[in-house]
């Protein structure tokens, strides 16, 4: 489950990556910032619909 944590703060990351590509105008910073936001971030919404949140044990 410690991927799916990682999964979700790189998706954070490509979220705020593409804002600030859009704010700059950068095309391919847009493409990969923001198909790394809907692949990764498609992952971490499933992973934890099917799996529930993660918990510390």
């Amino acid at each position: 489950m410690g991927l799916a944590i990682v999964f979700a703060l790189v998706t954070l990351l490509a979220g705020f990556a593409t804002f600030s590509a859009l704010k700059n105008k950068n095309i391919l910073g847009i493409v990969f910032g923001g198909g790394t936001f809907l692949v990764l971030g498609w992952f971490t919404v499933m992973t934890v619909l099917n799996h529930g949140f993660p918990t510390a044990h």
